[in-house]
């Protein structure tokens, strides 16, 4: 059993608090009536008082109050299991995590930027299967496709530029993982979509024959380039997060990294996609979020949902015949009839 709004159930405390109010009052109650009254016209004046008729009323209240309070707390038992349709298409983001990334010519970092972006497109999906892929000069699977959005969140929010140790940026890795994640999923006729997201510097091999096979997958390859023209510089960070610098060549040069527009624009056009572009901390992917929009959702398989069923129903019935007993019951009866029918 659980419960859905146990908060509820310190209210159970106030049962021994009317009980022992009721229990103070009723003895105030005898004491003053001694003090005034002769014993022989008390009883004269209760002889139809049935003492137990008035205790079932008084717990009938405080087992009425009792089931109400329960049922507030909202008790789930068991499990109700429910089937889910899910509808939507299948993404994968793949994120460059290159040292260039962290280049503050895009605020607060073009990382930090496209984390954002990637957590705006998750906020808007419903039902659509999403991935992560991470990559520099190597790539992993970091969050495999999945409708699980908080955990994909979880999975982005600790991805960093220390996090592979392969540096350099090979987009050719990236569209490799792509195509086994594509691969082994079952598409159920929706869309695939790869978002590749990076700053458009490229220091692998040629990618071109990967590009072929996602094409062949019916994937569509959206390009997202993060950064300016002009570029910035690369900070580097100590093990505190600390900025202690920027990146040098072997000349001691500060190495300024610009976006790499052109590659960007070759992958989504190859890819059969479009190419979007932020350049400022301003810009968003809201016209991607159209273009997403316009693809057809596949139906994925049906899902059966176990979950605890809501039992409060029962309780509140309980909790009603109580109250209806307590308010109800008699509490005195009539004897004087109850000896004349005798003597007939």
């Amino acid at each position: 059993m659980i419960w859905e709004n146990s908060s509820y159930l310190w209210l159970l405390l106030l049962l021994p608090v009317l009980y022992g109010l009721y229990y103070w009052f009723r003895q105030v109650q005898r004491k003053k009536r001694d003090e005034l009254f002769d014993e022989r016209l008390i009883f004269q004046l209760r002889k139809n008082y049935w003492s137990t008729g008035d205790k079932v009323r008084l717990y009938s209240i405080l087992g009425a109050i009792l089931f109400f309070i329960v049922a507030l707390a909202g008790p789930k038992i068991g499990t109700e299991v429910r089937e889910i349709e899910r509808s939507g298409l299948n993404i994968m983001v793949a994120l460059d995590l290159s040292r260039s990334m962290n280049a503050e010519d895009v605020r607060p970092s073009r990382l930090d930027k496209a984390k954002f972006e990637i957590n705006r497109l998750v906020n808007r999906l419903t039902g659509d299967r999403i991935g992560l892929i991470i990559f520099s000069g190597d790539a992993y699977v970091q969050a495999p496709i999945t409708t699980d959005y908080s955990a994909l969140r979880l999975f982005l929010d600790v991805s960093n530029t220390d996090q592979i140790p392969v540096s350099g940026t090979n987009f050719q890795t990236a569209m490799q993982r792509a195509i086994e994640v594509f691969e082994s999923i079952d598409r159920q006729n929706a869309s695939n979509v790869l978002l590749f997201i990076a700053d458009g510097e490229n220091h692998g091999p040629d990618y071109s024959e990967e590009l072929e096979k996602l094409e062949s997958l019916d994937v569509t390859v959206f390009a997202l380039g993060v950064g300016t023209l002009e570029g910035g510089p690369i900070p580097i960070y100590d093990e505190q997060g600390r900025m202690t610098g920027y990146h040098r060549d072997r000349e001691g040069n500060t190495v300024t990294s610009s976006l790499g527009e052109n590659s960007m624009r070759e992958v989504a056009s190859t890819g059969g996609g479009e190419y979007f572009s932020i350049r400022r901390g301003s810009d968003t992917i809201e016209p991607l979020f159209a273009r997403l929009d316009e693809l057809q959702r596949g139906e994925f398989s049906s899902q059966e949902y176990a979950d605890y069923e809501n039992q409060y129903q029962i309780l509140m019935m309980i909790g009603m015949l109580f109250l209806i007993t307590g308010l109800f019951f008699p509490d005195h009866l009539n004897r004087n009839n109850s000896r004349k029918e005798k003597l007939k």
